[in-house]
């Protein structure tokens, strides 16, 4: 069973490639995931390739499943926690909406709660909403009519 961590929501599928970390003295570093499946709970339970058994498996736990980088999805940066909390959020209509206090996660997407002068706007992160996150300054969002902060009145 794996489990997500850092807020970010679960990057597991077949075919990803995997580090166990720490890794075992010997053996292969690397591991392919042969199955991944969830059942609602959190966490998914997974399957990885070379751990044909139950003590193989028993030492995997505890351990974290890395991933390199280019294996990632594109849009990751849409979903980190601890790179949007604090950043400045700007709509090219309203101007400077405040910054990321926090965000929550949901069944089809996530939620960014956004607060500053004029009150608290939730902007679900969405393509129609938020495209992309620069490395740098404010994020450019598109706040749909009737989820303005403050209720709209502007």
């Amino acid at each position: 069973m794996t489990v997500s961590v850092h807020g970010l929501p679960s990057l597991v599928r077949e075919g990803l490639e995997v580090a166990p970390v720490p890794p075992e003295l010997t053996g292969p570093r690397w591991r392919t995931v042969t199955s991944c499946s969830s059942d609602g709970r959190e966490g998914q339970l997974v399957a990885l390739g070379g751990v044909a058994d139950l003590d193989g498996a028993e030492r995997l736990v505890g351990k974290l499943l890395l991933a390199r980088e280019a294996d990632l999805p594109e849009d990751l940066a849409l979903h980190d926690a601890g790179r949007l909390v604090g950043r400045e959020v700007a709509d090219a209509r309203l101007g400077a909406l405040g910054s990321i206090a926090e965000v929550l996660r949901g069944p089809a997407n996530d939620v960014w709660v956004v607060r500053g002068p004029m009150g608290e706007c939730l902007l679900p992160v969405v393509d129609a909403v938020v495209s992309e996150v620069p490395d740098e300054g404010p994020i450019a969002v598109r706040v749909p009519a009737g989820l303005e902060p403050g209720g709209g009145a502007r």
